[in-house]
């Protein structure tokens, strides 16, 4: 079925049918179909003090759907984008492979948009300025769009002009005011963190210069599944997107994706480029009509392969646990390695706590001396491993494995063996 196709009779968007029935955040159709269900589990960046040790968290269905009309896998919204954004304990900086990958990008948008002192480069969701510094540095004018307080504090301490705001056709009607807009506008993994879905996309087209160009990136659904990720589905992950779906969105909102690439960050991610519609100075290129074809043959636009998946996750839990057992039962020390929002999916999904991980370690140290929401498990700076000398590292931000293994080659001294719990729990030597 073509996206066009899935674009008709689509209906508002409505909280609620009258019961506890929930929408399509973005199409309105009432969400009958699971896709998986993990449980519950307090927010993943909610992390614990130790004078909260004590305390009670609240936890919250970790259940997503499949939309059966526009197939958009998403969660409810139990929790308020502004409860859980407007201070936030995710830092984009502290991966070397990703301020690399920022860089890439930099100068391959700039020299393919011919981008230079007279353009103007707007993000959404800048975070601590990981990406905007390389333009800054360009001499290109930048402007960073952060909702979390304290991020955007270490993004102006770079030098990155950044307004403390979530975003919306509100704030781009703000911009255009005051007489900005965007030859460039980015949005790096923020339109999974977007509840009202809608809202933010019709900003977009607000905000975009006749003649501007829209690049997003987001984890592949496709990769998802494939690769077994199911950490990678937490409360502050409001959708997941194939491009079957991400085209319907943009197209109910008067743009068009004009180009996409397959990117290995987070397990497998999309980089599309999107258009006004009637910009014709920017022909489709046909990676589009290929990935569309992928996934339509992969049965992406079909409910089996939503449902099915479910199962396999299942039986990741129980080999997961399993080599836990066993490898406490002959007296192994586990430490992890990381913090982040799919660790504690992970974590909290399969009941792992300090019984079975003494301890992770995190470069972050926003996160030292805090505990692991609902598991409880201490965090601590990268040097406690050398401290401890664990016989297993449990790395939990698997999709940086080979740069934390590089970072702990010298573990090897001591018989350390490194744990990669996703698509399926693997041990290296």
């Amino acid at each position: 079925m073509a996206p066009d196709a899935l674009l008709k009779n689509h209906t508002s968007i409505a909280a609620t049918h009258g019961r506890d029935d929930v929408s399509c955040r973005f199409c309105g159709e009432l969400l009958t179909e699971t896709f998986v269900d993990l449980g519950t589990s307090p927010l993943c960046q909610s992390f614990v003090s130790r004078e909260n040790f004590n305390r009670a968290e609240p936890n919250y269905p970790l259940l997503a759907h499949v939309c059966t009309r526009c197939f958009l896998v998403q969660l409810q919204e139990y929790v308020s984008g502004e409860d859980i954004f407007s201070e936030y304990a995710y830092f984009s900086s502290y991966s070397n492979t990703w301020l690399d990958h920022c860089r890439k990008y930099c100068e391959t948008i700039c020299e393919r948009l011919h981008l230079g002192p007279h353009s103007q480069v707007v993000e959404l969701a800048s975070n601590d300025g990981y990406l905007l510094q390389y333009f800054v540095k360009r001499g290109v004018p930048a402007l960073g769009i952060e909702p979390a307080g304290n991020v955007a504090e270490v993004a102006i301490g770079r030098g990155v002009p950044t307004i403390v705001k979530f975003f919306g056709t509100k704030t781009a009607h703000e911009l255009v005011d005051d007489g900005l807009q965007a030859d460039l506008l980015i949005g790096n993994n923020v339109l999974a963190h977007v509840p009202n879905l809608n809202d933010f996309v019709a900003g977009m087209k607000i905000v975009l210069g006749p003649r501007g160009a829209i690049t997003m990136e987001f984890p592949h659904l496709m990769r998802l599944i494939e690769g077994n990720q199911f950490d990678t589905i937490y409360h502050e992950h409001f959708c997941y997107y194939s491009l079957l779906t991400v085209m319907q969105i943009f197209a109910r909102h008067g743009m068009k994706v004009f180009d996409v690439e397959e990117l290995p960050t987070h397990g497998g991610s999309l980089r599309i480029y999107v258009r006004h519609i009637d910009d014709d100075t920017k022909p489709p290129r046909s990676t589009v009509e290929e990935l569309l074809d992928r996934e339509i043959e992969a049965g992406y636009d079909r409910l089996d392969v939503y449902r099915e998946f479910g199962q396999r996750v299942v039986e990741t839990k129980r080999k997961t646990l399993e080599f836990l057992i066993d490898a406490r039962r002959a007296g192994k020390r586990i430490a992890g390695y990381g913090a982040p929002g799919k660790g504690n999916t992970l974590l909290n999904y399969c009941g792992i706590r300090t019984d079975f991980i003494d301890y992770t370690v995190d470069r972050n140290p926003f996160k030292h001396g805090l505990f692991t929401p609902g598991t409880r498990i201490p965090i601590f700076s990268p040097e406690k491993i050398d401290e401890t000398k664990p016989d297993y590292v449990f790395i939990l931000p698997w999709n940086l494995k080979d740069e934390i293994i590089n970072q702990l080659a010298h573990a090897r001294e001591w018989g350390c063996k490194f744990v990669i719990p996703i698509p399926e729990l693997t041990v290296f030597d």
